[in-house]
């Protein structure tokens, strides 16, 4: 296997060993969330079956419009709710 010496990190190479440590970047909604390693700096999302993956620019999007439908959703529930 090839290694490149200039894409080497102490980072990645502790995250391969020991894990990454994810944070919540983003709450896209109250069951979706994007991820952000604090050592490495990888980005992650939960996908529809539970699991993380890479937070790639078709998943970015594809949470960008969830909170968005998100937010239209819950602005209308609190103004049917203030109307009753």
């Amino acid at each position: 296997m090839k290694t490149n010496p200039k894409n080497f990190s102490f980072a990645k190479l502790t995250c391969n060993l020991f894990g990454h440590k994810l944070e919540v970047s983003k709450n896209v909604t109250s069951h979706i969330h994007e991820y952000k390693c604090s050592k490495c700096g990888i980005e992650m999302t939960d996908t529809a079956d539970g699991f993380l993956t890479r937070l790639t620019p078709k998943f970015k999007e594809t949470n960008d419009y969830i909170a968005k439908i998100y937010k239209k959703r819950r602005l209308r529930q609190t103004k049917l709710a203030n109307a009753s």
